[in-house]
């Protein structure tokens, strides 16, 4: 829009009363058309793209920086004992004991360090070259252990029993696992088995809402063994593809409360002699040690079949799933290093070796 402006003109205060001078004529106020000059048309000029949302960062990046706690320790550690120096008793002992403080459990850093002298023993090596020499062996070590859980087509539905002790992300876990097999076309029902905490049900019925699965559920205080009992019914009814059972949180040492959980495996056995199909223990990375003891008391409790590991991104002792691949030797079904459906993945042992030092 065009602004014409109009001057004023000050009054000036003459010594004599001046002669009378006839009215200028006033010219026709100007029409708007008239006021501007009428310019030729341009061709439109395209608006420009609507910037796109900054992308997130692919699965690689997102790992690497998940594990950016686990790394750092290990990386600066590495730095301090390694510069240009060479590889002798000494630095074995130190590079040792990083790796036992990283929790990589003293039987694995043994054999890494025991690799390591193999290969390199009385020559200069540099920190660079440590990290990749780790990495290699670490994911040497992991690869039996990574395999992708895969439901079982034949089974009408393949169960899978959830469990872990409180706040280890079981519900989390379901609820995610539930949107990739729908992703992948599968039906998936989901049963609410934390009968004791009314927010476990419904954060799963949001899980569930969100995948578009069904989920079965009862009033807080309600008989779990019973629920899952009928959610299996129901499953095979309907020849659901997959049925996740969730299940309350309870420390390993609680005797009661791990009796409930073998409980409710022997009344869904009721249905199906084979079931649970799947017992996957979900662990919390930020726990350290202390998952040895989980997955020890889990494992001769209720026959846990694979792991889930949690909570990468919030934890500096991304290194104790070296040590319980190592000590166990359970699948590692998955990882996960964020809030999202798409933070949990297959476990893939090189790009988390090479992660957990630091290594592009």
């Amino acid at each position: 829009m065009i602004k014409l402006w109009r001057s004023k003109s000050g009054e000036a205060k003459p010594e004599a009363p001046p002669a009378p001078v006839p009215p200028l004529p006033v010219p026709p106020a100007p029409t708007r058309a008239a006021a501007v000059e009428p310019v030729p048309a341009s061709p439109p000029v395209p608006a420009p793209p609507a910037s796109p949302e900054p992308p997130r960062g692919g699965w690689l990046s997102r790992l690497r920086q998940g594990l950016t706690k686990s790394s750092s320790k290990l990386t600066e550690g590495i730095a301090g004992i390694f510069t240009k120096r060479k590889l002798d008793h000494a630095t074995l002992e130190e590079l040792e004991d990083l790796l036992i403080g990283a929790d990589l459990g003293p039987a694995t850093a043994a054999r890494l360090t025991k690799d390591l002298a193999a290969n390199r023993f009385g020559k200069e090596i540099t920190a660079e070259e440590v990290r990749a020499l780790l990495a290699a062996d670490i994911a040497g070590l992991l690869a039996p252990v990574a395999r992708p859980l895969i439901p079982d087509p034949t089974l009408k539905p393949h169960v899978i029993l959830m469990v872990g002790v409180n706040g280890t992300g079981k519900t989390t876990t379901i609820g995610k696992l539930a949107r990739q097999w729908r992703d992948e076309g599968r039906s998936v029902m989901l049963a609410a088995g934390d009968t004791f905490r009314a927010a476990a049900v419904s954060q799963l019925k949001i899980w569930g809402e969100r995948a578009g699965c069904p989920v079965v559920a009862k009033d807080t205080g309600a008989d779990a063994a019973g629920l899952a009992f009928e959610a299996l019914e129901r499953a095979r009814r309907e020849g659901t593809d997959l049925l996740l059972i969730d299940t309350a949180g309870r420390l390993q040492n609680k005797t009661d409360l791990m009796a409930e959980l073998q409980k409710v495996i022997r009344v869904i056995r009721k249905l199906d002699p084979t079931a649970p199909h799947s017992v996957l223990l979900t662990l919390d990375a930020t726990t350290g040690q202390n998952a040895h003891s989980q997955v020890e008391v889990f494992q001769s409790m209720v026959g846990v079949t694979g792991l889930v590991v949690t909570k990468l991104d919030g934890s500096a002792r991304g290194g104790v799933l070296v040590a319980l691949a190592g000590k166990f030797g359970l699948p590692v079904h998955a990882i996960g290093v964020g809030e999202g459906a798409d933070d949990l993945r297959p476990f893939d042992p090189t790009a988390f070796a090479r992660s957990l030092m630091g290594l592009e």
